[in-house]
């Protein structure tokens, strides 16, 4: 996308961290109706400009060392963007914008594309995903259309080459070894190629790209992808990353699982806490159904040396959870990142094989079955904790079902601004569960606070309570 800046600065805060800045787009985003424009300057029940403003200003504040949404938004309360329509098109007007998104008096080039890209995802998921009829957003192929038609609209299933796309979760809370390593890791699949998505973040969602784009140089490739794919709820916890040259925001936490599991070829899965966990236990939980025995979908779970006894540890949670069929839908592989490469791209050609012989996209797999437990959006609220059931006599698709709800509502009362308002104002989620899966959730949510998994800034407060019930 082609950003065409002008900038103007009518006062120079002392503190000088803010900027004040019109940022005008060029291309897909030139024009927008006037009913576009009226709800994007609505603050009122219905209005996007909430949306927008909160989104916004967690791009701008691209390299920060908080994932306190509250810290942000109380940082800079006095942000406030406006569109400004002119006879050619749009402009934006930012007012006391994070000064880092700024050089030499110009926004950064990266920081622009995903303001846009932010602008972009919620002009069209508000006016043709959830406004135009078109989508009944409670029936299953509605809601995979829908995701489809979310990234094909932000372009990212333009790509015309063979399946070569890597899924690449982990922390944004993790230690230098750890983040060293993804950067290997990166490095050995970009060697051979590859391109990465993750979740757009710092820690773990950013090495791979950065190690993956030093080998694209060396290999003098020109058109790697690095995607990342967020959604509202966290991107201000979990700003994109510089490096993302694609960036698309999904409307909920399920419909971004979704999207990675349908764009990717292949996933490998670095040690991270809450977050990570509930994507390996949606992850683990589509694959388990009966309709997907049989996709190839290569998942190594890696990390350096000193990772060993977290993945001893999340491996026993798995199968104590869901048994022996999951465990055996990954692969440990522990520091050694060619390894990790080698047998990645290996598992890349079983992909094209087997969505060649059954004549499915290279770019969306159509033909992975995500049950209807794993779609519909979750309210991570007390109430919904609450309500969740935990034992060894439920199926197991609705056990597992259940455990990815538990951990997203973690995450949102960890991250998320509306979850940690929640649990300021009525205190930790009560989880509740039998006495052998509590002993292994305890056990498991403890190491991640004792590894310093749960947050960069800041004492970790626990959200949640175990009780046996």
């Amino acid at each position: 996308m082609t950003i065409d800046t002008t900038l103007h600065f009518p006062r120079a805060p002392e503190s000088g961290d803010f900027v004040d800045a019109r940022v005008a787009p060029s291309g897909v985003l030139e024009h927008l109706s006037q009913q576009e424009v009226l709800k994007l300057l609505d603050a009122g029940q219905g209005g996007l400009y909430p949306l927008f403003r909160r989104c916004a200003l967690a791009v701008l504040n691209c390299g920060s060392d908080s994932d306190d949404p509250r810290e942000l938004f109380e940082r800079y309360a006095s942000f406030d963007l406006r569109l400004m329509r002119q006879p050619w098109g749009v402009k934006l007007d930012l007012t006391h914008a994070p000064a880092t998104a700024f050089v030499d008096g110009r926004m950064i080039r990266g920081v622009q594309e995903h303001l846009f890209a932010v602008l972009r995802d919620i002009v069209y998921t508000s006016n043709e995903i959830m406004a135009s009829g078109r989508f009944d957003l409670t029936e299953p192929d509605d809601i995979t259309n829908a995701v489809f038609c979310i990234l094909r609209n932000a372009g990212v299933l333009e790509h015309r080459g063979r399946p070569d796309l890597v899924v690449c979760w982990g922390g944004h809370s993790i230690g230098r070894e750890e983040y060293d390593y993804s950067k290997r890791v990166g490095y050995e699949l970009g060697l051979r190629g590859l391109s990465v998505c993750t979740g757009c973040g710092p820690g773990a969602m950013k090495g791979p790209m950065k190690g993956a784009t030093v080998a694209h140089a060396k290999q003098r490739l020109q058109h790697g992808r690095f995607i990342g794919l967020t959604e509202p709820g966290i991107v201000a916890a979990e700003p994109p990353n510089p490096i993302v040259n694609a960036l698309v925001i999904l409307p909920d936490i399920e419909k971004r699982l979704e999207a990675f599991v349908r764009l990717g070829h292949g996933i490998v899965v670095f040690p991270g806490g809450v977050g990570t966990a509930e994507e390996i236990l949606y992850l683990l939980g589509v694959l388990l159904d009966p309709a997907n025995a049989e996709q190839p979908l290569p998942v190594i779970f890696t990390g350096p040396a000193a990772a060993a006894d977290y993945f001893a540890q999340l491996h026993e949670f798995v199968g104590l959870t869901l048994g022996p069929a999951a465990q055996q839908r990954y692969r440990i592989i522990i520091d050694d990142e060619a390894e990790v490469a080698r047998v990645m791209n290996a598992g890349l050609d079983h992909v094209r094989a087997h969505r060649r012989q059954h004549s499915d996209s290279y770019q969306f797999n159509w033909l992975l079955h995500i049950p209807p437990a794993f779609q519909r959006p979750f309210a991570a609220d007390h109430a919904g904790v609450a309500g969740l059931t935990l034992n060894f006599d439920q199926p197991l698709h609705e056990r597992a079902a259940n455990l990815r709800r538990m951990f997203s509502a973690i995450v949102s009362g960890n991250v998320r601004e509306q979850g940690l308002r929640a649990i300021a104002e009525h205190g930790p989620f009560e989880v509740r569960s039998d006495p052998v899966l509590m002993q292994s959730l305890d056990a498991l949510l403890a190491a991640f606070v004792a590894q310093k998994r749960m947050k960069l800034s800041g004492d970790y407060q626990p959200c949640y309570r175990l009780a046996r019930g």
